[in-house]
């Protein structure tokens, strides 16, 4: 596909002012963060490591004879072509603590799949328990290299456990590696999650090129073609990347896509594409009902980055209307309405879990495999 020839090409690149301040903000640095800043875009009921950790905990506790006991006997089996069945290569995955004993898991993993590729694997995934325990350990290369490799096709078929890698690289700032990650689930054929499309967005945004702009419209296209929902988070990335690109035009029509425009991060965006467009009019009006919002004091106020305030401001050359928006901006700041994050801090904060408390009433107990009740500890991934 297009898609692909596209992603194949693309260029490897690593791309606390106060508004009243002397120095004037150029536009890319509403983009900035804070130096070091970890970023996880996925939610913490997607990842699941916390849940993981204490399942490796009560694994430990289970396991009859100890664990030393457990990886002999596991070594024991791999040199006598035994079958390795499911709940031994579960248990060892909670198991497993340092890099060394990952690689007896790769072992066992290679051995399981070889046994079992021809054979349904039934509800459970050991796609997701493994990223997780590489994203415990640090180990992204060996994560890579497992979920690229042709023998082992078909045991990560899930697009969780791609975007938990993705993530995992995103986090570190390595952006080519999340892109790399992205083109093999694409060759793989797996399909795309509304979290694909937020890691995919986000990375093309975090990379900044004219060949992964390319790639971020296409994707934009495929998604309309395949009637993909795309949530509102993987749009903000895209309407930031085609303004840090000056395709304000392009930020627009995006912009068009979004269902609900009501967050802090989209009002932000909004004010950015109007002042870039000359629409200063829409600016004032937009700020000025902000500040003439009356909301509860429970209800939070609707805030404004002061560096894309500044960047109006740089943008404003009509001094009347620079003088309302300057009267405007200290009634924001007098209101609590005007913070120091930037649009990227907005864009890559790590957001809460999602609510799946009415989804788990609908969730299947039947499978459809064998159409026989589902086990409870094999419901989730």
């Amino acid at each position: 596909m297009a898609v692909i020839a596209w992603m194949r090409k693309l260029l490897l690149r690593n791309s606390g002012h106060g508004l009243s301040g002397a120095r004037l903000l150029p536009l890319n640095n509403c983009w900035s963060c804070a130096q070091g800043a970890k970023r996880h875009l996925l939610t913490d009921d997607i990842l699941r490591l916390q849940e993981f950790q204490q399942m490796k905990i009560a694994f430990t506790y289970q396991i009859f004879g100890g664990k030393d006991l457990y990886f002999r006997n596991l070594e024991e089996k791999l040199k006598k072509n035994k079958l390795i069945l499911r709940d031994e290569l579960k248990t060892l995955l909670h198991l497993c603590q340092t890099p060394a004993e990952v690689e007896l898991a790769k072992n066992v993993i290679y051995r399981y799949h070889a046994e079992n590729k021809n054979v349904a694997f039934g509800e459970y995934k050991f796609g997701p328990l493994f990223m997780r325990l590489c994203y415990e350990l640090n180990l992204e290369n060996t994560a890579l290299d497992l979920i690229k490799d042709k023998a082992l096709k078909g045991f990560f078929s899930d697009c969780t456990s791609f975007n938990i890698l993705m993530d995992m690289a995103f986090s570190k700032g390595h952006y080519e590696r999340a892109l790399e990650v992205l083109i093999e689930m694409k060759n793989q054929g797996i399909k795309f999650s509304c979290d694909t499309y937020i890691l995919a967005f986000a990375t093309c945004y975090k990379l900044n090129s004219t060949e992964s702009c390319k790639i971020c419209s296409l994707l934009l296209e495929e998604s309309e073609l395949k009637d993909d929902f795309v949530p509102n988070r993987a749009y903000f990335f895209a309407i930031a990347f085609a303004l840090k690109q000056n395709e304000v035009s392009k930020a627009r029509s995006i912009y068009s896509k979004i269902t609900n425009t009501e967050s802090r991060v989209c009002s932000n965006l909004y004010i950015l594409i109007q002042a870039l467009m000359g629409n200063f009019e829409n600016v004032l009006h937009m700020l000025e009902a902000a500040v003439q919002t009356v909301t509860p004091e429970y209800v939070k106020r609707l805030q404004f980055s002061e560096q894309v305030l500044a960047t109006v401001k740089e943008k404003m050359n009509n001094p009347v209307l620079s003088d309302r928006f300057n009267y405007i901006c200290i009634e924001l700041q007098v209101s609590g309405q005007v913070t120091p994050l930037t649009l990227d801090d907005m864009l890559c904060r790590t957001p809460s879990a999602r609510k799946h408390h009415m989804l788990r009433l609908n969730q299947r107990k039947i499978s459809r495999r064998t159409f026989q009740p589902l086990h409870s500890a094999l419901l989730a991934e």
